[in-house]
């Protein structure tokens, strides 16, 4: 029997409603962020938080930050060898997993200026370093150049990064306050090790939960790793198989939400670098390819994105705590607009005094 297909909206209602941007969820922050895989938190420290705003109803930047203080959650290099803020027990679990991922970009990059280097020993004194204090990578590779002048400092501590599960600690990532990224082992912050025998199988499952369905290029997209095709293979016999629109092969939990195509998607406003628009191999279920180019940026930046009727429509940006702004791509319908205003005042009543319960501020539209 032939796999039914799915059209491109029905993934897209599918995707909405696992990510809780069909309905906002009443989860505690950090069951949310262990369901999400994490959140992307290359900019800090506002990504994570408006990522979570948009998906939690009452959602305070206080919650957060405790969270991260109280070391529950972290900031760590995994999907993509990009940070994210994730709970203390996936640090633990998946930067194992993802680390030929972290191999591959250092090798490719700051790795070829170590030639010669014995990496061994320049991962163990940097593990004494950061051990001993919580060190910026400026300093670290510093300190590591200070017995290796012919050496770049900046790649001698990326090669600590690459090589040691570094997490960034608080200040760095807290609302409300600054501070240069500072980093120490997750070892030395959790006081735990990390897992020893890690499951791939039970990483590209949570996967599914949260981003399916899916191709098995798409959960290379989001994690970075290959070869996951044949996880997904040997994993089938307890999943449900479809075909989208162009005949790919699309796995997915039997009992995950997949809402028809028409299900209601109100008009949501989506953090900047949010994994909603980077976790696929074809992100056409939300984002159309003709507006891939005004979200991401050839820098790698991501600009928060304007979703209406569960598409990308737009971008925004919070200027300070005193304005968002909304830019469509396309004349927005009235009551589009009014539903994207009362986003943008949710957003500012988030973001003016403590994170939650100020207010103020002024929306403004740009575009069509």
């Amino acid at each position: 029997m032939s796999e039914p297909t799915l059209s491109t909206r029905a993934l897209g209602r599918a995707l909405l409603a696992r990510q809780h941007l069909l309905e906002r969820s009443d989860l505690p922050p950090a069951a949310m962020i262990h369901h999400l895989g994490g959140l992307q938190a290359q900019a800090a420290p506002q990504p994570p938080y408006l990522g979570l705003l948009s998906r939690i109803e009452g959602f305070r930047a206080e919650r957060l930050s405790e969270l991260i203080e109280r070391r529950e959650v972290v900031r760590i290099a995994l999907q993509r060898a990009t940070i994210h803020l994730v709970t203390a027990e996936d640090c633990l679990s998946l930067r194992p997993l993802l680390q030929p991922v972290l191999d591959q970009g250092f090798a490719g990059n700051h790795g070829k200026r170590l030639v010669g280097v014995d990496l061994d020993e320049v991962t163990a004194e940097a593990r004494a370093l950061v051990e001993e204090r919580p060190r910026t990578f400026k300093d670290l590779g510093a300190l590591l150049a200070a017995t290796r002048p012919d050496r770049d400092p900046a790649a001698l501590a990326q090669a600590a990064r690459c090589r040691l599960a570094l997490v960034q600690v608080p200040p760095r990532g807290v609302w409300g306050r600054g501070g240069a990224a500072a980093h120490t082992t997750a070892e030395a912050w959790l006081g735990r090790p990390l897992d020893p025998e890690p499951s791939l199988d039970a990483m590209v499952l949570r996967y599914l939960a949260a981003f399916g369905p899916a191709t098995a290029k798409d959960v290379q997209k989001w994690c970075g790793l290959t070869g996951l095709g044949a996880v997904l293979t040997r994993l089938a016999p307890g999943l449900l198989t479809f075909r989208d629109e162009q005949g790919r092969l699309l796995y997915d939990l039997p009992d995950a939400p997949r809402p028809g195509e028409d299900a209601p998607a109100p008009v949501r406003l989506v953090a900047p670098f949010d994994n909603l628009v980077l976790s696929h191999a074809d992100r056409s279920r939300v984002l159309p390819e003709e507006y891939r180019t005004r979200v991401m940026s050839v820098n790698g930046l991501v600009s928060g994105t304007l979703l209406v009727d569960g598409s990308v429509a737009g971008t925004w940006r919070l200027t300070g705590e005193q304005e968002v702004v909304v830019e469509p791509f396309v004349r927005l319908r009235a009551a589009d607009r009014d539903a994207a205003e009362a986003e943008a005042q949710r957003v500012l009543a988030f973001a003016g005094g403590d994170g939650g319960a100020g207010g103020g501020g002024s929306v403004r539209f740009e575009g069509p």
